[in-house]
């Protein structure tokens, strides 16, 4: 994906949602991709207008029922970031609108719970790929599971972590892996999220204004994550050293012992991986 502004379409996205704008934005700022090398599939002609405003001039994007919308299935690569449930619907589009391609062609999912085996079936002329990456790809700070399905060249490689490495991390897993990575890295923001703010009213039932303790709940997240990283530290590790004994920390531990949120939050992760694969 280089930056000749010369060059016909190199990346065709379908469906143009906040994950999608992640992966793509930071390449078209780095100049890794110019806008008239991206065509964006968004569902209707108002999806269009409403994005226009918010997207860098000289993107095209193209309503699903546009004739021209065929371009970005031209495309040596489409990133595929629909909901999981538009997947015949995208396929019947797609199959409407293409026509041969004259070089090898690479699909990118990022739809979760769908197979590469059902990606490859839904697109018999493409090499596959799966991704998970999570919500905190919007900061640049995520993490992203790759699976890849048979045919994928080094080049196609190379291509779908440039995709991915400005705003995650990359890690390749056999997709027998991918429902348990989702399980912690996709849906467990929201863990973290619900604990955060059970904390900020904590805080608040303790005697603080909402606001401060929102704010205080954000920076002790931030601060242990950092100190977790920065210093290599095993979570055992940190909780014993902010520990000490008959102190107000093993009050507040004893506590969430006794309420099971530890089993609780390994439960969740065990349920989220279980959905995954029924949904699949």
């Amino acid at each position: 994906m280089a930056s000749n502004h010369s060059m016909p379409c190199s990346l065709g996205v379908i469906g143009l949602g906040r994950m999608a704008q992640a992966l793509v934005l930071p390449l078209l700022k780095q100049g890794e991709l110019a806008p008239q090398q991206l065509v964006a599939v968004v569902g209707s002609g108002a999806s269009v207008e409403r994005l226009a405003d918010q997207l860098p001039i000289g993107l095209r994007l193209k309503a699903a029922d546009d004739p021209t919308a065929a371009e970005a299935w031209m495309a040596p690569i489409q990133l595929l970031a629909v909901k999981p449930q538009q997947l015949d619907q995208i396929v019947a589009s797609a199959a409407r609108l293409k026509q041969t391609a004259d070089r090898p062609q690479l699909l990118i999912s990022v739809l979760a719970g769908v197979s590469l085996a059902r990606l490859q079936q839904a697109f018999p002329a493409h090499a596959c790929v799966r991704a998970v990456p999570n919500t905190p790809a919007l900061v640049g700070a995520g993490l992203t599971g790759l699976s890849w399905g048979e045919g994928v060249t080094p080049e196609q490689r190379l291509a779908v972590e440039r995709l991915f490495l400005p705003v995650s991390e990359v890690l390749e897993l056999p997709e027998s892996q991918l429902d348990a990575f989702l399980a912690l890295t996709s849906s467990g923001p929201a863990y973290v999220a619900l604990v955060v703010e059970a904390m900020a009213d904590g805080a608040v039932a303790a005697g603080l204004p909402r606001s401060l303790a929102h704010h205080l709940a954000h920076r002790t997240l931030a601060g242990t994550a950092a100190l977790l990283k920065e210093q290599k530290l095993h979570p055992a590790e940190l909780k014993d050293m902010v520990t000490s004994p008959g102190g107000t920390t093993i009050a507040a531990l004893r506590k969430l012992e006794r309420a099971g949120v530890r089993s609780a939050l390994i439960e969740a992760v065990v349920a989220a991986a279980q959905r995954s694969r029924e949904l699949a």
